[in-house]
């Protein structure tokens, strides 16, 4: 089977981003996206789904966060989705319901071609660390839109932000290392349609 390796470049008068992904990696990070917090949740992401991921974003932090995170949902989902190429061979559907102290979260998803977010976690406060806690929603509906998954994350009960976002991040990377991965007797698309679009 080949390398499912993906490298994406994004310049725009905003962001400077370089990312690669390696969806059969060991979880090995190197991130900087000058958002400490942010490079923390993607940390997590890389660990718990086993995906080698470097991310490296110059962005505009001098007015805000919003255009860092979202261009780096955007080049994520980019990278994941040209690493996945025809998408033959995997299981396609991923789930998980995962706890972090007083946290639990699931996350549900499909990597049907077709872009679909469903974000119903609910903060108790709207900032961490000086970001605007939204952003994370934004940084999900980049990817979703441009990976084209069906993407459902609900948090069930939760009280600190900080353990909420982190059952997300840890919950949608388990999830998503379930629906790349092979499974041995389909051999094919993983569709009656032959095409996940």
């Amino acid at each position: 089977m080949k390398d499912r390796i993906a490298t994406i470049k994004r310049d725009t008068k905003e962001t400077k981003i370089e990312l690669e992904i390696n969806l059969d990696g060991s979880g090995e990070a190197d991130i900087n996206t000058g958002v400490a917090f942010f490079d923390h949740m993607l940390d997590l992401f890389s660990k718990h789904g086993f995906f080698d991921l470097t991310i490296k974003c110059d962005g505009d932090l001098e007015i805000d966060q919003h255009h860092s995170m979202e261009d780096v949902g955007i080049v994520l989902g980019q990278a994941i989705k040209e690493a996945l190429g025809d998408k033959k061979g995997i299981t396609r559907y991923g789930f998980f319901i995962l706890p972090m102290d007083e946290c639990l979260s699931r996350v549900v998803l499909d990597l049907s071609g077709r872009p679909c977010l469903i974000y119903e976690v609910e903060s108790p406060s709207d900032n961490i660390n000086g970001i605007n806690v939204r952003l994370f929603k934004e940084f999900f509906h980049a990817l979703t839109n441009n990976l084209g998954v069906n993407l459902h994350i609900d948090l069930i009960r939760g009280e600190d932000v900080h353990h909420i976002l982190e059952s997300v991040f840890k919950c949608f990377a388990r999830a998503l290392d379930m629906a790349v991965s092979y499974e041995p007797r389909q051999k094919g698309i993983p569709s009656t349609k032959g095409i996940l679009d």
